[in-house]
């Protein structure tokens, strides 16, 4: 999940930015990445791959 708050940051993009790309508004993307920090939320798979794609990256998830 740090990395999916890493690579917002990377990419230089404000939470607004994202939020655009995902098709949203910036207090959607506040709160998702809130819910990432904290933990007290888990968001959907969907909705981490649509924040990871507005940053031109994709979500993985492997069980090793």
């Amino acid at each position: 999940l740090d990395a999916l708050l890493d690579a917002r940051i990377e990419a230089g993009l404000t939470q607004a930015q994202v939020a655009e790309r995902m098709g949203t508004k910036a207090p959607a993307v506040a709160r998702l990445e809130n819910a990432l920090v904290t933990g007290k939320h888990s968001p959907s798979i969907a909705t981490l791959q649509k924040y990871a794609a507005a940053m031109g990256k994709r979500v993985e998830v492997r069980f090793v």
